[in-house]
């Protein structure tokens, strides 16, 4: 079977958005599947804040962690999932409502484990967090 493109994998994985994703407002944007690496934007919604009215951290969480296993699936080409062993959050400064931007990358990728990272800006382009991961990568069937 041939290798999936970047594009191909963003129109496959934004068609087959699991829910959590349709809640964070997910929508890849680009994807590079020889760096291991995507750029992912999020719409962080007034329903995700705190009563300080910044996003609250476990949301920023899902979305670098999801930034993170989607570049190993990217960097798979669609043949691996990548349920998250453990991860690192270092927030740096408040996430507001609004237009977030995540990129994941693949540090590095094994039969049986990887190491991840991403980094979330805001609209501005400043740096918001920063995360690592490890992750167990499981072969599945593409359909």
């Amino acid at each position: 079977m041939a290798e999936l493109t970047g594009d191909q994998l963003i129109e496959r994985m934004n068609a087959t958005m699991p829910p959590t994703g349709r809640l964070l407002g997910q929508n890849i944007i680009e994807a590079d599947p020889d760096m291991g690496t995507v750029t992912i934007e999020y719409e962080a919604k007034p329903e995700f804040c705190n009563p300080m009215g910044s996003v609250q951290g476990g949301f920023v969480s899902a979305m670098l962690d999801d930034a993170a296993a989607i570049a190993c699936v990217i960097a798979s080409r669609g043949r691996v999932g990548v349920p998250t062993l453990e991860m690192k959050v270092s927030f740096l400064r408040a996430a507001r409502p609004g237009k977030l931007t995540a990129v994941g990358k693949v540090m590095k990728m094994g039969r049986s484990i990887a190491f991840l990272e991403s980094h979330l800006y805001d609209g501005e382009g400043k740096l918001l967090a920063h995360s690592t991961q490890t992750a167990k990568p499981i072969p599945f069937e593409r359909k």
